[in-house]
């Protein structure tokens, strides 16, 4: 494979691209379950903007997926994998509102956290296809853990 980016930068950066992607799929997993949990006064309100949310992960998480094979490395797609990938941890038998937004900003501060990661490998291999998506990738990361911190304000 020759694509301008050298064997070794390719799997540093497919392994960077491994843990968002883990991290990513594990918030569209909360949110998802957040989505059909939520009770309380705020619930229709939440249960859509949940949806809205774990929707847009659902295709984030495909796009990061195709760039690591992209990269000639194979995405991981277990649960077993992105357990030992991701740096959030699972929520069980949660169904308050304000807990779910506080917890959920919380695991989209630390998706922008690895996203800054990445992005520091992509662009010291001048691998701009990877830096633009990371960078847009942390920018809605960034703006919907800005719109749920403002939620309890």
């Amino acid at each position: 494979m020759n694509i301008g980016i050298n064997e070794s930068d390719r799997i540093n950066i497919a392994q960077g691209l491994k843990r968002l992607l883990a991290d990513s799929y594990t918030l569209y997993l909360q949110t998802h379950n957040f989505h059909w949990n939520i009770t309380g006064p705020q619930f229709r309100e939440l249960h859509l903007m949940f949806e809205e949310h774990y929707t847009e992960l659902a295709v984030a998480v495909d796009d990061i997926a195709e760039r690591i094979r992209s990269l000639d490395v194979a995405a991981p797609g277990t649960y077993k994998e992105f357990a030992e990938l991701s740096s959030i941890k699972e929520v069980v038998g949660l169904t308050d509102g304000v807990e779910m937004v506080n917890i959920l900003t919380q695991s989209h501060e630390q998706v922008i956290r690895t996203c800054r990661d990445v992005l520091k490998l992509a662009q010291a291999a001048d691998d701009e296809s990877t830096a633009s998506l990371v960078s847009d990738r942390m920018r809605v990361h960034e703006k919907t853990a800005w719109m749920l911190r403002a939620t309890y304000r």
